[in-house]
């Protein structure tokens, strides 16, 4: 099992707060399977991977990383956007009339 403490610098992060080897899902006969947890403030997530502890751990330490950026951004950067459309200026509101009105 892998546990980190938290501090105050993991509070306003997310973080790993444990791996651990666990018994596979329902319906999966074979395979090494880990349980996971991550923390961010009062958020927690957890989830089960299959795999190496060290492919598991670099997965959730790449998920943790992704969940950081999102949260730093305020969006995912993987995410499609939707372009920003141009600003449309009426012809009665263009400088031109402006300068003609007086």
């Amino acid at each position: 099992m892998i546990e980190q403490t938290t501090d105050d610098s993991y509070a306003r992060k997310f973080h790993v707060i444990s791996i651990e080897k666990s018994v596979p899902p329902e319906g999966v006969a074979e395979g090494e399977w880990y349980h996971y947890v991550i923390g961010g403030g009062s958020s927690q997530i957890m989830g089960k991977r299959s795999g190496t502890l060290k492919s598991v751990t670099d997965h959730v330490e790449e998920f943790v990383g992704n969940l950081n950026q999102r949260t730093t951004l305020g969006y995912s950067p993987n995410a499609a956007r939707k372009p920003v459309p141009k600003k449309i200026i009426p012809n009665n509101l263009s400088s031109d009339s402006q300068s003609k009105v007086s």
